[in-house]
């Protein structure tokens, strides 16, 4: 009698799926106690440092103005803001304070320009702290359309990659429960022009640096734009946080700690923050 031999290929295949299984399952495991263990090492940013405070450079006149929602250096001679500085949290994001459309002078701030400096200039009245930033509250939301937070901008950039930069710092904010943004004219460049009586110095590039103080780790990025179209947009326009500082003449976050100020602004991985959803 011819005894059939038993096909036992099904099972060896079961049996080799189970042991790659626990292989992953194992594999994964121990990835994640790895990055826990990472978190865990991190310097941890104690909250209440002043992330908005910027050492100006030094050879740009400054008037420094408070806002309830943003902080500015104003340059008197320029009559642009040499920066401007806010938090946005999580939370801020979900405003729902409706947009106002009157911008006015600020005669508390000496060399504020007027609204009417930029009618028929060809410029728009570009926000460097944006409205869409400010609509957890009335006032904040007013204060973003004094002419001390204003900069002449080529429409091209203010409703283009500076815009579409605005609203990623919008889904960075609700990723990272906090982000500190600093932005503001390249004012070491020779202005492209001056506009309207009050002669408002026309920058030739604009520059933001973004900070998220609370992820683990902590990261920093920043974006050199000119007034104009930004040719490949915001991921060509990335650079380090010490680039922009040493184009500006500004120092950025010198509140943190050394180690970690150091590391986050020598980075530059927009793919990292591009992929934060």
């Amino acid at each position: 009698m011819k005894y059939r031999r038993k096909h036992t290929g099904q099972s060896m295949s079961l049996g080799k799926i189970l042991i790659f299984a626990a292989i992953i399952l194992f594999a994964t495991c121990a990835w994640h106690l790895v990055e826990d263990e990472k978190i865990a090492t991190q310097p941890q940013l104690p909250r209440g440092i002043n992330l908005l405070e910027v050492v100006t450079d030094s050879t740009l006149p400054q008037q420094r103005v408070s806002y309830s929602g943003m902080e500015i250096s104003f340059n008197p001679q320029a009559h642009i803001p040499n920066w401007v500085a806010w938090e946005l949290t999580a939370d801020e994001t979900r405003g729902t304070v409706g947009r106002e459309t009157k911008f006015y002078a600020d005669n508390q701030v000496y060399g504020c320009a007027e609204h009417y400096d930029y009618n028929y200039s060809g410029y728009d009245r570009g926000h460097m702290a944006p409205a869409g930033d400010m609509k957890w509250s009335r006032e904040a939301m007013h204060e973003t359309f004094s002419m001390a937070n204003i900069c002449p901008q080529v429409k091209s950039l203010n409703t283009g990659a500076w815009k579409r930069l605005e609203e990623k710092c919008r889904q960075w904010a609700k990723a990272d429960s906090t982000i500190v943004i600093i932005c503001g004219p390249i004012l070491s460049e020779q202005p492209i022009e001056y506009i309207g009586d009050t002669r408002v110095a026309v920058p030739r590039s604009f520059f933001k640096v973004i900070l998220a103080p609370y992820a683990h780790p902590a990261r920093g990025i920043g974006f050199i734009m000119p007034n104009g179209k930004v040719p490949g947009g915001m991921q060509a326009a990335a650079v380090s946080i010490d680039e922009v500082e040493r184009i500006t003449g500004h120092d950025f976050f010198s509140a943190l700690p050394d180690n970690i100020e150091n590391e986050v602004e020598s980075q530059c991985d927009f793919h990292y923050w591009s992929t934060i959803k």
